[in-house]
Formats: structure tokens, sequence, C-alpha cells
């Protein structure tokens, strides 16, 4: 069994045993949900159609929603 303390922001470090085990690497999207009283967690794969994926990666991109974003890169 593999522990990781969740610090005060909400966020942990997925063990290096479960990373190798999952085939997960930096930049990878990963699902969470929730069945009783587990929490599961799982690669998610890009197919090209994989509305899941889309619905994972949605709440990463925040951070270019910003109008002095928009500002600079409008014209591109």
């Amino acid at each position: 069994m593999d522990l990781a303390r969740i610090t005060s922001k909400g966020q942990t470090t997925i063990p290096k045993s479960i990373r190798e085990r999952l085939g997960l690497h930096s930049g990878d999207v990963v699902q969470f949900s929730v069945e009783g009283e587990r929490a599961i967690i799982r690669k998610v794969r890009p197919p090209r159609d994989d509305r899941d994926y889309l619905r994972g990666v949605d709440g990463t991109l925040d951070e270019w929603l910003s109008e002095s974003d928009e500002s600079a890169f409008r014209d591109l």
C-alpha cells in the first residue's frame, strides 16, 4: 500500500510505484471518480473524439482566460 499526504491546497503526489504501474508521465491527464468510499484514478488517453479527455483538460485551461492573454494573442 502506498500513502501520500495532502497539502493545505488539496494537492498530493502520486507515488512513483502507482505512476509506473499506470504508465503516467509529466503532462498526462488523469480522471478522478468516486465509488462509495473509494477514489479512483485512471489515465485518460486522448483519442480523436474522447469527450472524457476533453472534459478532463478543460479544467486545466483557465490560465488562458485572462483579458491580457486575449489581448496579446487576439491577432494570431
